[in-house]
């Protein structure tokens, strides 16, 4: 017979168990998200595939460094050169083949573009996938993640892309997440940080979950075309440059510093001449406009185009330091619309100094003219304010009364805006201060 008190120590034993049961199974219970602590601000580069393909070679990645270097773009903030498919020396299977550098491509080996482009300021970065075979048919990494990710951390590589070729679209989360965590946690085993990038399609929701594997950052949608707003879908697969924006709105929660919101490679500078990019390419407003969203929204932003050729135009957008400054923000923010007037449209964000960067998009076919105001579109209480034209590299002056100015069709204005503090007899302190200096 079992007695009262051994009763009650039975059923307090099995409710503990139960708890622990419970406990576990709880989402709480799960590791915390990961951090390779890289990746602070969204990388700025160049990569190969939008041009070159598969056809890369150590002369043309040497040659777009140096060229990057006399151009001004390494000092604009692009310093990731990225190897894109095509550097392995086998096609075919992984289980048939090893995974290794063409020695005709490159005959110094990958180790010697890392130190090539290290002693320039600059990083470089490598390519695979997680199947048998990559998305050129070259070996990838399947099953060899932790001897891969050893590899390229001796070979001295700061980033991978890793892609999936939009493989899995049916597949359950679970599924998705085990491929890019058994690479995240082979690369964060290395003493070399590496930054990854989830190359997918969007597919599973990926935005929710990539952080907590590590994931630095990570396609939010199929691949761009050389084009700014194609009707429909190329080969009902491509996304312009609006579709890839329009898929990025509600996004904004899940990027920060350390893990970003991919919207796919600048098409600045191809011109529709891409042997590789379905398009017939943009204007150079509609270029430039491109350029400016991918900075407010805080994606990655690496140039597909042949560095080596840049127009004058192109090489003048992708170098504005003070666009490219809202993409490197320290305090990691992403632009929110926070205005939808149809075709007109307007996009704002908190930078670090407590600024703002506001953009106003006109997406119909003629000019427009657009209002700005930091109370009714920020919920800013900004009586007086100033207000400087990025493109144009000029102060407009203090406003104390919403902002107006036409935008030309598939035009970006961006501004940056600034709280002014008044005195006592409503002065803006600034204003004060230049007329006492005057005297």
């Amino acid at each position: 017979m079992i007695n009262r008190k051994q009763q009650s120590a039975r059923f307090a034993w099995m409710l503990a168990i139960l708890s622990l049961a419970v406990a576990s199974a709880s989402p709480a219970s799960q590791p915390a998200p990961r951090s390779n602590g890289l990746a602070q601000t969204p990388p700025v580069g160049w990569s190969s595939w939008n041009n070159f393909g598969d056809d890369i070679n150590e002369q043309i990645v040497i040659e777009t460094i140096d060229a990057m270097i006399a151009n001004g773009m390494r000092d604009a903030g692009y310093v990731f050169v990225n190897l894109d498919d095509g550097w392995q020396r086998y096609k075919g299977a992984r289980r048939d083949h090893p995974l290794e550098v063409d020695p005709k491509k490159f005959p110094r080996g990958i180790s010697y573009l890392a130190d090539y482009a290290h002693q320039r300021g600059m990083k470089l970065g490598i390519y695979s996938g997680p199947g048998q075979t990559t998305c050129a048919g070259y070996t990838g990494s399947e099953g060899h993640e932790a001897e891969d990710a050893r590899m390229f951390a001796s070979w001295g590589v700061d980033h991978l892309k890793y892609d999936s070729c939009c493989s899995h679209r049916e597949a359950p989360k679970e599924e998705l997440q085990k491929i890019f965590r058994t690479m995240s946690n082979a690369l964060m085993a290395q003493k070399r940080g590496i930054v990854l990038h989830a190359c997918h399609c969007g597919w599973g929701d990926i935005w929710e979950w990539a952080a907590g594997l590590g994931v630095n950052h990570w396609r939010i949608g199929q691949d761009i075309s050389d084009d700014f707003n194609y009707p429909g879908n190329r080969e009902q697969y491509y996304f312009d440059v609006l579709d890839q924006l329009d898929r990025g709105v509600g996004l904004e929660k899940y990027a920060g510093p350390g893990h970003w919101n991919d919207y796919d490679m600048l098409i600045v500078g191809l011109d529709g001449k891409s042997k590789q990019l379905v398009g017939t390419g943009a204007s150079n407003t509609e270029y430039r406009t491109h350029f400016s969203l991918w900075a407010m929204v805080s994606s990655p932003m690496l140039v597909g185009a042949d560095v080596r050729k840049l127009d004058p135009y192109s090489l003048q957008t992708l170098t504005n330091k003070e666009i490219v400054a809202l993409n490197q923000d320290p305090a990691g923010n992403v632009a929110h619309k926070v205005r939808d007037d149809g075709d007109l449209e307007v996009f704002a964000k908190e930078l670090a100094d407590g600024s703002h960067a506001v953009l106003l998009l006109n997406r119909g076919a003629a000019t427009a003219t657009m209002t700005f105001s930091p109370r009714a579109d920020l919920q800013a209480p900004m009586d007086r304010y100033s207000i400087r034209d990025l493109w144009k590299h000029r102060d407009l002056g203090t406003y104390d009364i919403p902002f107006t100015t036409e935008v030309q069709s598939h035009e970006a204005r961006v501004f940056r805006i600034r709280q002014l503090a008044t005195s006592a007899n409503g002065r803006s302190v600034s204003d004060a201060a230049e007329q006492e200096s005057a005297r």
